[in-house]
């Protein structure tokens, strides 16, 4: 079966990357869609996004990395998927998700499965870590280093620019 992780992944973390490798582990086929959301302030451009994901999932052979742009049950039939994969930390995740599992599966015939967040990340968010890096914090903890040196060149620009 054909699972499909949505998400910005702005910036990728590590958390992000547990529940896809989890993912990749339960299914034949997981495509990680990094999408765009119009009420969001993004670190990184959407093709940006993509690279990292592809890069920090480099060693899952059975991972595919795509934009997303448009529905996301329309991306899952073009595609084949019959399974979303959302990752959830709290009670407010899953109430969030679980809306969008309803409307998903009226919509577009489409699954959700809902892996909880491993202890170690289940209080990082990608918001967090563009907050910290913002002000000049080192983030290496919570990301790989491909993606916190892309993170240190892109808030240097912010640093010089505001400071």
């Amino acid at each position: 079966m054909i699972a499909i992780c949505p998400g910005s992944f702005d910036p990728v973390t590590h958390g992000h990357l547990d529940v896809i490798a989890r993912a990749a582990g339960l299914f034949e086929e997981v495509v990680v869609a990094v999408g765009r959301n119009s009420a969001k302030n993004y670190l990184f451009e959407t093709g940006e996004r993509v690279a990292l994901v592809r890069e920090t999932t480099s060693h899952l052979p059975n991972v595919t990395v795509a934009p997303l742009d448009g529905l996301l049950v329309d991306f899952a039939r073009e595609r084949g998927a019959g399974v979303l994969v959302k990752g959830i930390r709290f009670a407010s995740d899953f109430d969030f998700e679980l809306q969008m599992a309803h409307i998903n599966q009226v919509v577009g015939s489409v699954e959700t499965v809902m892996l909880p967040a491993s202890s170690v990340w289940s209080t990082l968010s990608s918001t967090m870590v563009r907050e910290v890096a913002s002000f000049g914090g080192d983030v290496s903890a919570f990301v790989p280093e491909v993606v916190a040196l892309a993170i240190r060149r892109r808030t240097e620009g912010w640093e010089q620019r505001n400071g």
